[in-house]
């Protein structure tokens, strides 16, 4: 539609408070909220959400159609384009915890990562990204971190990852849960297979010991009581098959102390 049309349309919409006339002129105008919202988020971080952006800004649009007003000089697609700007932005500091340095200096990162890609082809290191942006890696490293203790937002939220690509913020965090660490469990594995041979390697007392004490939770009169023997020899059995043992895994102790 053309300025003028749009005009028209306006002044008719005014004169009638024509709620279709008033959804036509959003309908005519819903483009720029998209040209605002879509120019602003390549400048600020992935964890944007886009639709509540585009909310805000056709509240603001909607809002600029009653309150126009074509006296004071602006056209209405200047008047329209300011309001939808300035929602836009109050929407994205009503969500951002960051303060406006922080986001600044994370424009600069962004733009000196985008440069140093394009000239050779990959992403830079984080020394190379620290020489880009006059700073050390230490300085680098502690902006870094400010920016993720800034970003408040869902696991599901996009961020950059170490290549540049857009990952879900969950695929990036650290996993205290060692069971889903595959080398973790690998070496669990293992360790388990050496001791299960040394336990093999024991005699069938002290194998009968052993299960009684760690596996039934006997104690040691107890045993004696079961193998019809005294608590005394029991006690002996045990240090015995503790020394085996120690033997066995003697050369497997750092393993085992990794999956203790």
């Amino acid at each position: 539609m053309e300025s003028g049309d749009a005009m028209e349309l306006w002044h008719e919409y005014q004169r009638s408070g024509d709620q279709q006339l008033r959804d036509r002129l959003v309908l005519t105008y819903a483009p720029l909220v998209k040209f605002v919202v879509y120019r602003k988020i390549g400048e600020l971080p992935t964890s944007c959400e886009v639709d509540d952006l585009v909310s805000a800004g056709l509240e603001a649009l909607i809002k600029s159609l009653d309150r126009y007003d074509p006296a004071k000089g602006a056209t209405l697609e200047q008047f329209a384009w300011t309001r939808i700007h300035g929602a836009v932005i109050d929407e994205l500091r009503r969500n951002d915890w960051a303060p406006r340095s922080l986001r600044r200096w994370e424009r600069d990162m962004r733009r000196a990562h985008k440069d140093f890609r394009s000239i050779h082809g990959r992403g830079p290191s984080d020394h190379e990204l620290a020489d880009a942006l006059n700073m050390s890696a230490a300085q680098l490293s502690a902006r870094k971190r400010d920016l993720i203790a800034s970003d408040v937002t869902s696991l599901n939220t996009l961020v950059l990852a170490h290549d540049g690509a857009s990952v879900e913020r969950i695929d990036v965090l650290p996993s205290g849960d060692e069971s889903t660490d595959p080398l973790h469990e690998a070496t669990r594995t293992e360790a388990k297979q050496r001791f299960r041979r040394a336990f093999a390697s024991l005699g069938r007392r002290e194998r009968e010991v052993a299960v009684l004490l760690y596996v039934k939770n006997l104690t040691l009169r107890e045993i004696g009581e079961v193998l019809g023997v005294s608590e005394s020899r029991i006690c002996q059995i045990h240090g015995e098959l503790k020394k085996t043992l120690k033997r066995s895994l003697d050369s497997d102790a750092e393993l085992l102390r990794e999956v203790a």
